[in-house]
This record gives C-alpha cells, structure tokens and sequence, in this order.
C-alpha cells in the first residue's frame, strides 16, 4: 500500500510548543505547514470536545474556512471544536490530483497526522470523537484520508468530491464510516468525475462499491432528511455507509457537516 512510506514520521511538521498562541485567526505553525481551529464559544476550560477536521476546495485555505461564519456557529452550538486544514499547493497533493499525478499522498497524510498530534496538544480535543469533512476537492482528500488513515477518525463525510481517477488498489483495514454527500446536477465534480488537465476526476459509484467492499457493508434502508435523500448500508461492526444526494449542483451546506456528525452519533460512533 502507497500509505506504508508515510509511517506518520514527523520530519519537517514538529509539534509546535503548546503555549504558542493560535486559534481561528491566527495560523496554529507546523514547520512550513499550518492549520486553525475554532473552539466553540461555550466550552468550559479543560473539558474534553469532539472537533471536525475540515479540507477545503480547490484554492482554499485554512482561514476561508474560518470565514464561513454559518460554519463556525453550526459546529460551536454543537460543541464541537473546527479545525482547517491548508493543502500543501492550490490543490491536496493526493493520487492522480492535477499536476501531482505521481504523489502517493504521504505528504499532506503526514502533514493531518502532525496537526492531530498537535491539537491534541494544545487544546482539549476528545481523540475517540473526531470526524474528518471537506467539500469538493476536500472531499476528494476525505476520501483518501479514509482509505489510508481510518483509524485515527471516528468517521467521515465527503461533501461532492471523491478519489481521482480510480479507488486505490488497497485500503487500510478495517473500513470506518463514511457518508458521502453530492449534488445530483453537479457540474463541478459530476457523479461520473470529468476529465481536467491530464487526470479525471473519479466516479461516486465505484468509490462507494470499493469501500462497500472492503467494510462488508450491506444495504440498511432509505431515508430522507434535510433535503437529503440516502441510501444507507451498515456492516457487522455498526459502521455505515451512506450515499445522500441533494437536487442541487455543486454546493456545500453547514447542514450537512451537522448531519452526518449526527448519523455517525446515531450509530454510536461518537
């Protein structure tokens, strides 16, 4: 597996001094990397938080994230920390992305380990109630970090993006939860991925058949909520596997963080 050259070494990404000053104004520094976090507004001190590792779209950043003030609130009401993550260039240095065709993605793997060790570090965050999100390129790096690092979340949500070009040939194992949610008119990152440069983005159904797969996920049921219609399937471990679409194109609603923070809750996962 492409994943075993990263072994989580720190190398240049050193855990910053804890009593450096960072938040969601202020880059939280990682050698020549960085990230933010929010913390919700009504967390008293030194009391353990689940937090949502957030990747943002193509040309995005850490403070943009921070910027989407709906958010921020959403996550703060639910008293959960938000913490940006910045891709190494314009784009997450992932498999087959533009530009980096040949990246095995250890880089930007290496770098998501070396904030979680960080702000766990620096800040109160509760290990065992971590969910990575990220919407159209992020999506794309959720869906590699699920396949290469799924132990170290309590599950996912891919918000319109997936693996380019194909699902990987091999997988960490065991498979974690994972609730994809896309545009049914999207023209951004279409279902069925579209050709950009000299790469294509992946198809929705065949990631999810991969990791159906991989997870022994079996169909659960359909159900309808906030806009959403899904598919769901669950596995022997009570992980999940959904498939939600919305009739709009490529868009991103805080909602939907917030629900599939809540699908993972429901499933006992957080």
């Amino acid at each position: 597996m492409r994943f075993l050259a990263v072994c989580f070494a720190a190398l240049s990404l050193g855990t910053a001094a804890p009593a450096q000053a960072c938040g969601a104004e202020t880059d939280c520094r990682l050698g020549d990397r960085h990230y933010r976090i929010a913390l919700p507004e009504s967390h008293a001190s030194g009391t353990p938080m689940g937090a949502v590792v957030f990747a943002h779209g193509y040309r995005g950043s850490a403070a943009k994230v921070m910027r989407n003030k709906s958010l921020r609130r959403v996550l703060s009401d639910m008293g959960l920390a938000l913490i940006a993550l910045k891709s190494a260039d314009d784009d997450w240095v992932i498999p087959y992305a533009p530009r980096h065709m040949e990246s095995d993605g250890s880089e930007e793997f290496r770098y998501v380990e070396a904030v979680l060790r960080d702000a766990a570090a620096r800040f109160p965050i509760d290990q065992k109630r971590i969910m990575a999100a990220g919407f159209s390129a992020g999506g794309m790096m959720v869906w590699n970090l699920a396949c290469t690092m799924p132990g170290r979340f309590a599950g996912f949500a891919a918000i319109s993006g997936t693996f380019w070009m194909k699902p990987p040939d091999h997988c960490a194992k065991p498979a974690a939860s994972l609730v994809h949610i896309h545009g049914e008119s999207d023209p951004t990152v279409p279902l069925a991925g579209r050709a950009i440069l000299e790469t294509h983005q992946g198809d929705v159904a065949e990631a999810l058949a991969m990791y159906q797969a991989l997870g022994g996920f079996r169909p659960s049921g359909n159900a309808t909520a906030n806009g959403l219609t899904c598919r769901s399937q669950n596995n022997a471990k009570g992980d999940i596997l959904d498939f939600c679409l919305h009739p709009g194109g490529h868009s991103f609603r805080s909602d939907y963080v917030k629900f599939a923070w809540e699908r993972l809750q429901a499933a006992g996962k957080l």
